[in-house]
């Protein structure tokens, strides 16, 4: 099959205009179409951020960017595209009307995603004519710095779909995680649910405010998890024995009330004043283009760190700048 070359975005929110930045970064034009009166301070407020961001992260020649074209229409965004990403709201009616328009006009060998961080794909099929090249690639913010798509296909997706979907997003750079059973909220974000909940619990009860939190997270294991995740971290904490022994001797913490995961705190007004006002007092002196900015540095230093062990992240970075050097010295 040919290399995608145009991609089409519906909806030019953060991760719609996260997309824009991560294809255009790997020389593939894009045509956006989002009816909101401020998308393109938007888009373009985020592609300042990436451009930023790839000056710093990618120690390589750099592909030509592609293109970036506003549409007025769905119809002139989708009409000569091979690839179409929906980026529009959680809410399955408006997703579908979008996979009804964009049938109509799409060309039909043109695969069409969603970056749904939910919704379970076969949903999103229900109303589909063409249900076999539809799947969901959930990616996670910044999209043009952090490497994860979960892919996951529909009981109709068509293999051979999948399977271009996995070359094409390894092709820009992303390490796509194949979820092997269709489930809601998918994988990572099932994770981030529990420590969400516990999260939640710890300020409503008074135990930890919104910073304590965050602390315990960016200067503990949070450091662990972004290098190694969860099982070798804990198979290394098993020592010599490995995760045999570490199960056996924490197993059974799990009958401990240690967490609260099969509750939630009532979500009420007086819970989101707590949380808010925390926040604010936390982070409030600084603006979010500031807060990105910050995010986008440490982030680069992580990912430039492990590129020099070749691992985890690193690993995919420096894979993709192989990938832009031999690019760099094809005469064709």
């Amino acid at each position: 099959m040919s290399a995608i070359e145009r991609v089409a975005i519906i909806g030019g929110g953060v991760i719609g205009a996260g997309w824009v930045a991560r294809f255009i970064e790997n020389g593939i034009d894009v045509a956006i179409y989002d009816p909101a009166a401020d998308a393109v301070g938007k888009v373009e407020a985020v592609l300042v951020n990436s451009r930023y961001a790839y000056k710093k992260l990618v120690k390589v020649q750099r592909r030509q960017e592609g293109s970036v074209t506003f549409c007025d229409s769905l119809v002139d965004a989708v009409s000569n595209a091979q690839l179409i990403v929906e980026s529009v709201p959680e809410r399955l009616e408006i997703k579908l009307s979008v996979y009804a328009e964009v049938e109509r006009h799409a060309g039909r060998d043109a695969i069409i995603v969603s970056s749904t961080s939910g919704i379970m794909p076969s949903d999103l099929q229900s109303n589909m004519e063409t249900p076999e090249r539809l799947l969901v690639a959930h990616p996670f913010n910044p999209v043009y710095l952090l490497p994860l798509v979960e892919l996951v296909g529909g009981r109709k997706t068509s293999p051979t779909v999948i399977d271009r979907a996995k070359e094409f997003y390894s092709s820009i750079g992303m390490q796509p995680l194949l979820v092997k059973k269709e489930i809601e909220a998918f994988i990572a974000d099932r994770l981030l649910e529990a420590i969400w909940r516990e999260s939640l619990w710890l300020v409503k009860d008074g135990v930890a405010t919104t910073e304590d939190i965050d602390d315990a997270v960016r200067f503990g294991f949070g450091l662990r998890y972004a290098q190694m995740g969860v099982f070798d971290t804990y198979r290394v904490a098993g020592g010599e024995a490995g995760m045999r022994h570490f199960m056996e001797q924490f197993g059974p913490c799990l009958k401990w009330p240690w967490s609260k995961l099969t509750d939630v705190p009532e979500f009420n007004e007086e819970l989101v004043d707590l949380i808010a006002t925390q926040s604010d007092q936390q982070s409030g002196h600084l603006s979010i283009r500031e807060m990105e900015r910050i995010r986008d540095d440490n982030l680069i230093g992580i990912l430039r760190a492990l590129k020099d062990n070749n691992w985890g992240a690193g690993k995919t970075l420096a894979n993709h700048e192989v990938r832009l050097l031999e690019a760099a010295n094809d005469p064709n």
